[in-house]
């Protein structure tokens, strides 16, 4: 039995119909290596893309991976680059597989020098002169930032990984840490720092619903039952 990697789900699976298997294991035991160097942004959600801007033109970028949580945004954020004259492509769950393969066939090719991923691209791509690796929405899961980082400082080289931040994303960032067992730098030298970023709690929770008995629209549960009729 192969897998790229062995969640609960698959391992439960797995035990389930194999009898004294032998595991073999061939991921780095090492978190997040030391030949990469992290940093975060705190970036308030608006000015992300500017960022983003600054920063593909500031470092020269040669090859990089966007990270973005979702396939609307991945889609949206390449045609901006595309605008920029930044040749990018983007992969994720809705493309066809000849959509996917073409996308990392010009990525790898240095066709394109921009790929902007959903974490469909944070595992199993394998390229090794990715130079930087920007996580422009930090992952729900800390599990996926690693997996997300490493695509760069591959077959011994180093590599950068860049978070963005915004006031929402701070506990993703603490959780990360913590499960890194390792301080992200903050990064304050760029033109859109944002301060007073916590760690410990967001001010408007991704996760969290609004209206109704939540607070925000206190007309939620009225509006709601009268949209049942």
């Amino acid at each position: 039995m192969f897998s790229a990697t062995f969640p609960p789900k698959i391992s439960k699976l797995a035990s389930s119909f194999l009898e004294n298997a032998v595991r073999i294991d061939c991921s780095e035991k090492e978190i997040a290596v030391d030949r990469i160097q992290q940093k975060v942004m705190f970036v308030a959600k608006g000015n992300k893309t500017a960022l983003l801007l600054h920063i593909l033109e500031k470092e020269k970028v040669l090859c990089g991976i966007v990270f973005t949580r979702t396939k609307s945004l991945a889609n949206k954020l390449c045609k901006t680059l595309l605008r920029e004259g930044i040749s990018a492509t983007a992969i994720h769950g809705n493309k066809s597989q000849g959509q996917r393969t073409k996308a990392l066939r010009e990525f790898k090719s240095g066709e394109k020098k921009i790929m902007v991923a959903t974490d469909i691209a944070s595992r199993g791509i394998d390229v090794d002169d990715i130079s930087h690796v920007i996580n422009y929405n930090l992952p729900h899961e800390s599990e996926s930032y690693v997996h997300r980082i490493g695509r760069t400082a591959r077959a011994g080289k180093s590599g950068v990984a860049i978070a963005f931040c915004d006031d929402n994303e701070g506990p993703y960032l603490k959780s990360i840490q913590r499960y890194t067992q390792k301080t992200v730098t903050v990064d304050k030298e760029h033109p859109f720092h944002l301060e007073g970023v916590n760690l410990d709690y967001a001010k408007d929770p991704p996760h969290k619903k609004r209206g109704g008995r939540q607070g925000g629209n206190k007309g939620g549960r009225n509006n709601w039952r009268r949209g049942r009729r």
